[in-house]
């Protein structure tokens, strides 16, 4: 094994090994020296109430401009730019990876875009379906009769399955689109520079102001090759059929994203993004080999252009799917493996590493900062919630006579039980938020589900303990013992996503 393969493994240790350091120190202090853990877990409880009044605050902000932007009309102010800013120059590629799913996926996505306000002619959609798929020329051949004159262009593509230095991700589709659609401008003498490239999941559906509020941002940015542009992601296409559990995991994961938003050296791209289409080519496309494609593509970036790439979000929001099944088992174990792939992100770490210690251009001071919150963020998702929920008692419970007779075992579940209050105060302001971002409850459906909506937050503690701590440790255990992950497509409502 040569230096930089055994440089990569050490660094692909670092993240389960700090986590799982944390949990079995803690562990072993709460039985040895009690008084020790409890003033560690004790510290730790303000810490995360600190942490949850911020990141609370974060998502009202975020929230407040979402709303504030709702309802803009982004094509008018590109046009009030006036035309030496070349809107009118701008073509938009949509990129759609296509798995396993089936036409009830794809023509709502479809759809979506061919109601969008914004020149129909330079929308370019490509349709990359994987070959290995046999349903995949059929259902090809129905969307092109029913879209193909919906576009300026219209292409389907079939990625063939097993090329070299290639995993079945879906970096390695989208990559094999983007060089088809290369291949096309070259043709039609389109200058990259002039390209926006959206990669969305087969599931997405945009708001119709999306490529005009995305044309906005890249016309009126400093550099903007050197950015990526990230929509809010919310899963409003099928929540009022989603069961409680299923609805309750992805409207959080909406919320950190939205809070992510609001902290812009820690934001990295998550799922449907869009960026320059000459920077794609410039950093040589998505991975084709790792499952966390829509982060790396930033690490990409950033190495690339030495440090001076950022994110941009949009205050606008894509569509997709909640994941879940026929019944809660099969839902919660379908949730379980999503967050694990998501916390597969993990990966991300040994390739900044490796890459910042390739990269003499990006100063010492910018590397530690940022594999800091890489690393900060991948660890705090790994044992927060063990900590609160499952090591906070141990003390008390190993600590005997002594213990229970000190100041600190007195207020240790005082601390705890100011910690829940916390929580139940953010889960208040949640379950407000959550209201005001779903779409209108469509007929067929009774109102006692408004009822259910705001008392399923009661499921919030087993899914912290559930979904929030557990698919992370798996994640970066795998990591940490080499057993790297395949990429899976979600099921979605019993459809593969």
């Amino acid at each position: 094994m040569n230096k930089a393969k055994i440089l990569k493994r050490v660094f692909e240790i670092i993240p389960g090994g700090l986590s799982w350091g944390i949990i079995i120190s803690l562990i072993l202090l709460s039985i040895v020296y009690p008084i020790a853990s409890a003033i560690i877990i004790i510290t730790f409880d303000f810490y995360w109430i600190i942490r949850t009044v911020y990141l609370t605050t974060l998502l009202i902000m975020a929230h407040h401009r979402l709303a504030r932007q709702k309802g803009a009309n982004w094509l008018n102010r590109c046009m009030s730019l006036g035309q030496d800013k070349g809107w009118l120059d701008l073509y938009q590629l949509v990129i759609f990876p296509v798995c396993n799913e089936g036409l009830e996926v794809l023509r709502p996505s479809l759809a979506a875009l061919e109601a969008i306000h914004y020149p129909k002619e330079k929308i370019i959609v490509v349709m990359s379906f994987e070959e290995r798929n046999k349903l995949s020329r059929g259902n090809a051949l129905i969307l092109e009769k029913e879209f193909s004159d919906k576009f300026g262009v219209y292409l389907s593509t079939f990625h063939p399955d097993a090329l070299p230095e290639e995993n079945r991700t879906k970096g390695a589709n989208a990559t094999w689109a983007a060089k088809i659609a290369r291949s096309f401008m070259d043709t039609r003498k389109i200058a990259y520079k002039d390209v926006l490239v959206s990669c969305f999941d087969a599931d997405t559906c945009v708001e119709i102001e999306y490529f005009g509020c995305l044309s906005y941002h890249f016309l009126t940015s400093d550099k903007p090759h050197q950015a990526s542009y990230q929509p809010m992601p919310v899963y409003n296409n099928n929540i009022w059929q989603a069961p409680s559990f299923a609805r309750l995991v992805e409207i959080s994961g909406s919320f950190c994203q939205m809070i992510e938003s609001m902290r812009l050296e820690k934001f990295v791209t998550f799922s449907s993004h869009s960026m320059s289409f000459k920077t794609l080519v410039e950093i040589n496309y998505w991975p084709t080999n790792m499952i966390s494609d829509d982060s790396v593509i930033y690490w990409k970036g950033f190495l690339h252009y030495n440090g001076e790439y950022r994110v941009i979000p949009l205050y606008i929001t894509v569509s997709m799917d909640v994941a879940y099944s026929s019944n809660i088992w099969r839902t919660m174990v379908m949730q379980y493996k999503q967050k694990r792939r998501w916390a597969w992100g993990v990966e991300n770490f040994p390739f900044v590493a490796c890459g910042f210690l390739g990269n003499k251009h990006i100063s010492l001071l910018k590397k530690l900062r940022r594999l800091f919150h890489l690393l900060e963020s991948h660890v705090t998702w790994a044992v927060w919630a063990v900590i609160l929920v499952l090591i906070g008692p141990l003390p008390i419970f190993f600590g005997g006579v002594f213990f229970s007779q000190t100041a600190i075992a007195y207020n240790l579940p005082k601390i705890t039980g100011l910690l829940f209050n916390f929580t139940l105060l953010t889960s208040l302001t949640w379950i407000f938020l959550s209201r005001t971002i779903l779409p209108p409850r469509p007929k067929g459906i009774s109102w006692f589900k408004n009822i259910i909506l705001v008392l399923e937050w009661c499921f919030v503690p087993f899914i912290i303990l559930v979904l929030g701590s557990t698919p992370a440790l798996d994640a970066q255990s795998r990591l940490m013992f080499a057993k790297y992950m395949e990429f899976n497509p979600t099921l979605k409502g019993d459809k593969v996503i």
